[in-house]
């Protein structure tokens, strides 16, 4: 009897163990990133496919200059039309700061930062999409360094101070890795940020969006953090242009896009087999090269996979993918996309 009752109570512990970082609801989420505001119908069809309720609508982001100061620029520009597809989304107000305008504030330089984000979140909400659910929250996306942390997390607490929301912020792998070096941020949540683990121009045989190996070489054992995490994860592309072997830029353009005039050289690149004129103005010549830097739904799965086993979730947590665009629904099928966010509770 004794040898029946320990060989269960192991069987319920095991269990219990295997389980214990299966999440019991997702929200499911996009970010919303582009400047131009357009958000129309279809893109609204493929949302509610997937069952997606909330998105991290971009507003504008920060940026300093000795002339202007703190000054916002980049700014959504969300039409009549378009914001009449944000109904019954629950929108959260984003604010991206770059981590150099720190090195040019004091205190009460922040403070005023602070205020004036605030205002302008309360303005945009009023002016431009007052029809809509805005969330009782501000996410601040800044990828801040040892040397910035101070000054970061001190405007983290006036934002909540001076907008009484929920507060949450954007996390890198590598102060999710070390928080002992970098600081744990002020906030009431953070969103993992589980893609751009290289930087573009840096390593030209990697994928610079999501390696599989370099995400591993940050989660490579089972972690908590001290706050809730949601998670967020690459559905976008984009691709180097490069002239005479010289990086000439980024272009919104996918490996099916130039598979008509280019020929593959190795993987992720392409090169141009006769001079183009594709859309209305660009032009490529013959030789051109084209890194062609795209996330497959196996690779996401993969990521997916690692994440649940060494990533401590709670019960409820949000899965937010970057960003939706017009060709978000042409890389991945609807029953990808959906797939993407059942995983973390299978």
């Amino acid at each position: 009897m004794k040898k029946i009752l320990l060989l269960g109570m192991l069987t319920v512990f095991l269990f219990s163990c295997k389980n214990d970082n299966k999440v019991a609801h997702v929200e499911r989420a996009f970010y919303y990133w582009k400047s131009d505001g357009s958000f129309d119908s279809n893109t609204r069809k493929g949302l509610d496919k997937a069952g997606v309720t909330k998105l991290y609508v971009k507003y504008f982001e920060v940026d300093y200059s000795e002339t202007m100061g703190n000054f916002p620029y980049d700014k959504t520009n969300i039409d009549s039309y378009s914001v009449d597809n944000f109904i019954d989304l629950k929108i959260v107000p984003t604010i991206f700061i770059k981590n150099e305008i720190f090195q040019f504030n004091q205190e009460k330089d922040l403070d005023q930062l602070a205020d004036n984000i605030v205002f302008l979140v309360n303005k945009y909400n009023h002016e431009k999409l007052e029809k809509v659910a805005i969330e009782n929250e501000i996410q601040i996306d800044c990828d801040w360094t040892k040397s910035t942390k101070d000054q970061y997390f001190y405007l983290l607490k006036k934002i909540k101070e001076l907008s009484k929301k929920q507060i949450s912020c954007t996390l890198r792998l590598y102060p999710y890795k070390y928080p002992n070096i970098m600081g744990v941020p002020p906030v009431d949540k953070a969103t993992l940020m589980c893609y751009n683990l290289i930087k573009p121009l840096t390593n030209k045989d990697k994928n610079s969006i999501l390696d599989y190996d370099e995400l591993k070489s940050y989660l490579d054992q089972k972690r908590s953090y001290p706050l809730h995490l949601d998670i967020a994860l690459p559905v976008f592309y984009w691709t180097q242009l490069y002239h005479d072997n010289q990086f000439a830029g980024l272009i919104d353009l996918s490996s099916a896009d130039v598979a008509s005039f280019t020929k593959p050289i190795k993987p992720m690149w392409y090169e141009v087999t006769k001079d183009t004129t594709f859309g209305y103005r660009d032009y490529y010549r013959i030789g051109d090269q084209f890194k062609c830097e795209e996330v497959s739904t196996e690779t996401i799965n993969k990521a997916i996979a690692l994440i649940k086993k060494n990533v401590a979730l709670d019960k409820n947590t949000t899965i937010t993918l970057f960003h939706i665009d017009y060709g978000t629904f042409n890389q991945y099928k609807n029953e990808e996309i959906s797939n993407f966010y059942d995983s973390f509770t299978k």
